[in-house]
């Protein structure tokens, strides 16, 4: 008999009861032939923080709460972070729920596929990133990098590709500052051709703060926020969605959610829910 990992999870059939009615059917059906059944997920302070600051790594949430996202990422197709967070926290973006692929069942069934969005391929990844690690230990898959540039560092593509992983090129706007905006329409549909029919969005700031926006907000069919017990203080990276105003030039909420529940877990409180499309 094998030796359990040593960062194996637990999260009991008793636990899971209350997150069903929010999750992916398991049937792999969903809202729509083209979309996806995307889930956003994060854990926030109760100021609204994600982070001490941009690039820090911050945890928030207690155990209990770590191992519901590991198992949310059990019952998802694909886990989607911004660059920033690959880049800061050099994740494992697997799940380590025991009876999970690589954790005590045989393959990688139930380990989800890492999406990561980079518009200039500037993640520096390497062998030694964890992703990888877990690549070679069989407890993970390889990323897939969704990229805006046909300019991709040779090497960087042949070791993720080595491991099964790839760079998709898609299209987007360029913003006034420079930066890229992504078309979250498209490449929801473009995620749902290639396979995966669940997606889990865990951040960062950038991302939420984009998916909250008017234009794609009806893409997200479920809202799991996990709220801690703390204060993360001034200059943290925090949940703001745009202010949006009705036609009179009246400020109104950024984005609201409808059918909640809110459920103690441990020290923290989890709240899930659905957009509400209209006021």
């Amino acid at each position: 008999m094998s030796e359990p990992a040593r960062d194996e999870l637990y999260f009991p059939e008793s636990d899971r009861g209350f997150l069903e009615p929010h999750l992916p059917p398991q049937d792999g059906s969903g809202p729509s032939l083209d979309l996806p059944f995307t889930t956003l997920t994060f854990a926030t302070s109760l100021d609204s923080s994600l982070a001490l600051s941009p690039g820090a790594r911050t945890v928030i949430s207690g155990p209990q709460s770590k191992a519901m996202t590991h198992y949310l990422r059990s019952r998802h197709d694909g886990i989607l972070v911004g660059v920033g967070t690959a880049a800061a926290d050099d994740p494992g973006l697997n799940c380590r729920i025991a009876g999970v692929g690589g954790y005590g069942k045989p393959g990688l069934d139930g380990q989800p596929r890492p999406v990561i969005i980079d518009p200039t391929a500037r993640w520096e990844f390497s062998e030694d990133s964890k992703l990888f690690q877990l690549c070679r230990e069989g407890r993970g898959r390889a990323p897939w990098i969704i990229i805006a540039t046909e300019n991709v560092d040779p090497e960087r593509q042949a070791l993720l590709e080595k491991y099964g992983g790839k760079f998709i090129t898609v299209n987007m706007l360029r913003t006034h500052t420079g930066g890229h905006r992504v078309d979250w329409q498209d490449l929801l549909v473009i995620l749902k051709s290639k396979g995966l029919k669940s997606i889990m969005i865990e951040g960062g700031g950038q991302v939420i703060k984009s998916l909250l926006s008017p234009a794609y907000m009806s893409l997200l069919n479920s809202v799991i926020v996990t709220i801690a017990p703390t204060w993360l203080g001034e200059g943290g990276v925090v949940v703001t969605p745009d202010r949006r105003f009705d036609d009179g030039g009246n400020a109104i909420s950024a984005a609201r959610l409808k059918n909640v529940k809110w459920y103690p877990f441990g020290e923290d409180v989890v709240l899930c829910g659905q957009i509400k499309l209209s006021e």
